[in-house]
């Protein structure tokens, strides 16, 4: 039987913003998702639309990471036009099902996200090499607010990640200190040698990017915005990362801005 030739070698573009920032950080551009994510950090809107928006943006980042990296394989797939049809069997590349994957929950901003791209993997993977990891890390603070690194309380690692897709789904990438912690958590601590690890943030700024591509440098980093909205004007004309040392976005508390106000406790709506 003849094969079609338009499905053999599938060559998916992603649509990204032009940046500076290394090969390996990818600034999703779409008009939908920005316009869902600015309604996230609008003031205006709670639960239950919180969640039904978060849903709906990692639904999309995680479209993107697995279409730009995850391994595709050959397969040929009986449709239910087979009874009546020999030629009723789609011959084409998919997915590769049989590559393990590692979703992690780092709590608490990263819960509901990392339960979110987990049950898509099921759908999608294989089930029995996907798994679901919680590793328990929060701020560390000083007394004026200013954030000093980062307390990890605990985790529950259910294996090794030998040539496993490791992902952290965490909606703020401010600083990069939790990042960095899990990602070399990982590389010390855990059996196996991953066959890549990757961050899927709603919201990045130029400062987590200084921090996670120089300690990471392998680290694939998706994100659907990157804030530096305390930029100087001049700055904010200039294309992401081509003044990457005079960006800003972060304020002395170590928040986002623009940002989305929290959204670890907005999302669990815990404020303490």
């Amino acid at each position: 039987m003849a094969r079609d030739i338009q499905h053999q070698e599938l060559n998916f573009r992603p649509h990204e913003t032009t940046h500076h920032y290394g090969k390996n950080v990818h600034i999703i551009s779409s008009p939908l998702m920005l316009s869902l994510l600015a309604k996230l950090g609008n003031p205006s809107t709670h639960q239950p639309q919180i969640n039904e928006l978060t849903q709906m943006l990692y639904s999309y980042l995680m479209d993107n990471v697995i279409d730009s990296l995850f391994p595709r394989k050959h397969a040929s797939i009986e449709t239910r036009m087979k009874t009546t049809h020999p030629e009723g069997v789609f011959e084409g590349q998919v997915i590769d099902p049989e590559v393990p994957c590692v979703s992690v929950d780092l709590a608490r901003a990263g819960t509901f996200p990392s339960h979110l791209c987990y049950n898509k993997l099921n759908y999608l993977m294989n089930p029995e090499l996907v798994r679901q990891d919680h590793f328990y890390v929060a701020r560390s603070t000083n007394e004026l607010g200013q954030v000093t690194g980062v307390n990890v309380s605990g985790s529950k690692i259910g294996g090794g990640v030998e040539k496993a897709i490791v992902l952290f789904p965490d909606p703020m990438g401010a600083t990069g200190g939790t990042i960095v912690e899990a990602y070399e958590h990982y590389q010390k601590a855990v059996d196996g040698s991953p066959r890549m690890m990757v961050a899927m943030h709603l919201i990045i700024t130029p400062e987590y990017l200084k921090r996670v591509t120089t300690a990471c440098p392998d680290l694939h980093v998706f994100a659907l915005r990157l804030d530096r909205g305390l930029s100087s004007a001049e700055v904010l004309k200039s294309e992401p990362g081509k003044n990457w040392d005079l960006e800003k976005g972060l304020n002395q508390h170590q928040y986002i801005v623009p940002g989305a106000g929290g959204l670890g406790e907005i999302l669990n709506n815990s404020y303490c």
